[in-house]
C-alpha cells in the first residue's frame, strides 16, 4: 500500500529525507497553495506536513477524507484546529525535542555574555570607546547556577554549566533527590534555589502557577548582586519587579530572550545598561529548524507504517461503542487527578488508577491517560494531553498502574486514584450520581460528597465544637463567601477534613489567618 504525503510549507530537503527514504510513501511538495486549493486537493492525501504558514482549518480537515495524520515541524500547533482533527479522527504530531540543544546553547550564551558584559563592551567599542574598566565581569567557575525547571532544556543547561565548573542547584515539581544526584546537581525547592544562586535561569512553561513566580518577594530573598536569565517564556519573571530590583542594586544584571508582550522594542528594561536581550532567538538556528522537520517526518512515517506516534498532541479516535460508555467519566477522571496535585506532598513516584463496577467491563485506558493528564497538567501546562500523558509520566520516572475490582462500596461505578510520593500516599475517589453528575465521594479515608468544580479550600483540622464557626469567621474577614461545605471524619474528636467551595479565587496569603487557628493543621487552595 502506498501512502501519499503532502508538504504545504517550505521544509529542508534533509528534513524530509526520512519520508523520501521510506518504502510505500509518496511525497508531494506544494508550498504555494491557497486555502481553497488546499481544501480541494487534501482529500487524496494520507498525511499533511506544515510549519506555521499553512492554516489547517476545520474546513480543510473536513475535506480530508483519507487524512490520517498532520505533522507540525515545530512545537506550537496554533495553526491547526485540534478539535476538528480529533473529531475527524486525525492525529496531530509535533516536534518538541528538536530545538532543545539550540535553546540550551542560547541560554548558556546569554549566561556567559551577561557574566562578561560582552554586548555592552561591544556597543561601547562600536561607539569608538576603548573602555576596559567599566566592563569588568565575573568568572562562572565556582559560582552557583540555579535552574528552575529541570525539563529537557533545563537539564541540558545544567550539564553545560557543570562544564564551566559551576555548582548547580535545580528545582522541578517532578525532580527527585535521587535523579538530582544522578545528574550531579543539588536538589532544592524554589526558595532554596533563589536563596543560594549567583545566577538564576528559568525553564518552566508559563502557567498560572509559574506566572510572575520570580516577583518582588522572590527578589527580596535572593543574594545581593544576583543575575537573572530568561530564555523560556515571557511572564515567568515579573518585569516591573525586575526593573525595580535592578534599579535598587539587588540584581546586578539580566539576560532576556523573551518578554510578556512581544515584540518588545520599546520596553523599559532595555533602557537599563545592566540588561542584555535578544528577540526570541532561542530556537532560531539552522540545525533546530532542520531537526524539527526530521523529527516530525520520522513520526509521520512511524504512524503511517506502524500506527504509533511518539509526539501526538491530540486524542486519537476511540471506537464509538466504547467512547459512549466511558465519555461521561472523562471530566471526573481529570478532576480527580487535578485534585490530588494540590493535596499531595513531594514528588510523584507512583499513580494507581482503580475502576470498580460496570467500568471494569470496558477498555478504560483513555480514562487512565486522562487522569494522568490531570495530575501532570498543573505543572507542565496545556501541552499535556490524553495521548502523551503516559509518555510524559514515564519520562519523569512515574509508574502508572491500572486496576479493576468488583468492590464498588455501594456505587454503580467507582473511579479511585492513588498517588504515592516518598513522604505520603493520598487517594481520592469519585463517581457519577444518576441525574446529579460527578461527585468526589472519598478523600483518603474520609467519606464526602463534593462537586468537583470551581474554587475550593481543603482544610485538615481537629474534630471539635466551634471549628466550623471559626473557619467561617476567618474567611468572612477576607470577604470570602462559602457556597458549599463538606466535613469528613473517622473518629469523634479525632482528625477531620473540611472541603469548602467558595465564590471566587482565593489567594494563598488570604488564608494565613485561618492557618493561625490552633485547631487547623493544614489549608490548601484547590482550583478545579
Amino acid at each position: 500500500m502506498t501512502y501519499k504525503v503532502l508538504i504545504s510549507d517550505p521544509l529542508s530537503e534533509d528534513g524530509i529525507q526520512p519520508l523520501r527514504a521510506a518504502e510505500g510513501i509518496e511525497v508531494d511538495v506544494q508550498t504555494d497553495l491557497s486555502a481553497d486549493e488546499l481544501a480541494e486537493k487534501i482529500g487524496s492525501y494520507d498525511a499533511l506536513l506544515v510549519r506555521s504558514q499553512t492554516k489547517v482549518t476545520r474546513d480543510i480537515i473536513s475535506q480530508a477524507k483519507n487524512l490520517k495524520i498532520i505533522g507540525r515541524a515545530g512545537v506550537g500547533v496554533d495553526n491547526i484546529d485540534l478539535s476538528a482533527a480529533t473529531e475527524y479522527g486525525v492525529i496531530v504530531v509535533n516536534a518538541p525535542d528538536g530545538n532543545t540543544n539550540s535553546a540550551a546553547e542560547h541560554t548558556v550564551a546569554m549566561l556567559m555574555s551577561l557574566a562578561r558584559n560582552i554586548p555592552q563592551a561591544f556597543l561601547s567599542l562600536k561607539n569608538k570607546k576603548w573602555d576596559r574598566k567599566t566592563h569588568v565581569g565575573v568568572e562562572l567557575k565556582g559560582k552557583t547556577l540555579g535552574v528552575i525547571g529541570m525539563g529537557r532544556i533545563g537539564v541540558e543547561v545544567a550539564m553545560r554549566a557543570k562544564g564551566q565548573r559551576m555548582k548547580v542547584i535545580g528545582y522541578d515539581p517532578f525532580l527527585t533527590k535521587d535523579r538530582a544526584e544522578k545528574l550531579g546537581i543539588d536538589y532544592g525547592t524554589v526558595e532554596d534555589v533563589i536563596k543560594v544562586a549567583d545566577f538564576i535561569t528559568v525553564h518552566t512553561p508559563l502557567l498560572k502557577e509559574t506566572k510572575h513566580m520570580i516577583n518582588k518577594a522572590a527578589f527580596d530573598k535572593m543574594k545581593d548582586g544576583v543575575q537573572i536569565i530568561n530564555c523560556a517564556r515571557g511572564g515567568i519573571i515579573d518585569e516591573d519587579a525586575l526593573y525595580d530590583a535592578i534599579k535598587d542594586g539587588k540584581v546586578a544584571g539580566a539576560a532576556l530572550d523573551v518578554f510578556e508582550e512581544e515584540p518588545a522594542t520599546d520596553h523599559c528594561l532595555l533602557d537599563l545598561p545592566e540588561v542584555i536581550a535578544t528577540p526570541h532567538l532561542g530556537a532560531s538556528t539552522v540545525e533546530a529548524q532542520e531537526n524539527v522537520a526530521i523529527d516530525v517526518s520520522h513520526d509521520v512515517v512511524r504512524y503511517l507504517t506502524e500506527g504509533v506516534a511518539r509526539n501526538p498532541v491530540n486524542l486519537p479516535s476511540v471506537p464509538k461503542e466504547i467512547l459512549n460508555k466511558i465519555e461521561p467519566y472523562f471530566n471526573l477522571s481529570e478532576k480527580l487527578g487535578t485534585f490530588l496535585t494540590h493535596v499531595c506532598e513531594g514528588v510523584i513516584e507512583e499513580i494507581n488508577v482503580s475502576y470498580s463496577g460496570e467500568l471494569t467491563e470496558f477498555e478504560v485506558g483513555p480514562l487512565t491517560r486522562n487522569t494522568v493528564k490531570g495530575l501532570l497538567k498543573r505543572h507542565l501546562g496545556d501541552h499535556v494531553n490524553d495521548v502523551n500523558a503516559s509518555y510524559l509520566a514515564e519520562k519523569r520516572g512515574i509508574e502508572v498502574n491500572e486496576h479493576k475490582s468488583s468492590q464498588t462500596k455501594g456505587f454503580t461505578n467507582l473511579l479511585k486514584v492513588e498517588v504515592k510520593t516518598k513522604s505520603s500516599t493520598r487517594t481520592v475517589a469519585g463517581t457519577l450520581l444518576n441525574g446529579l453528575g460527578p461527585r468526589i465521594v472519598q478523600v483518603d479515608n474520609y467519606s464526602v460528597d463534593v462537586i468537583p468544580d470551581g474554587h475550593m479550600i481543603f482544610v485538615n483540622h481537629t474534630d471539635q465544637p466551634g471549628v466550623i464557626g471559626k473557619v467561617g469567621s476567618s474567611l468572612a474577614e477576607k470577604n470570602i463567601n462559602i457556597a458549599a461545605m463538606q466535613v469528613g471524619r473517622s473518629d469523634v474528636g479525632g482528625e477531620a477534613i473540611m472541603i469548602l467551595t467558595v465564590d471566587k479565587h482565593v489567594e494563598d496569603e488570604d488564608l494565613n489567618l485561618l492557618r493561625d487557628l490552633e485547631e487547623i493543621h493544614g489549608v490548601t487552595v484547590i482550583e478545579l
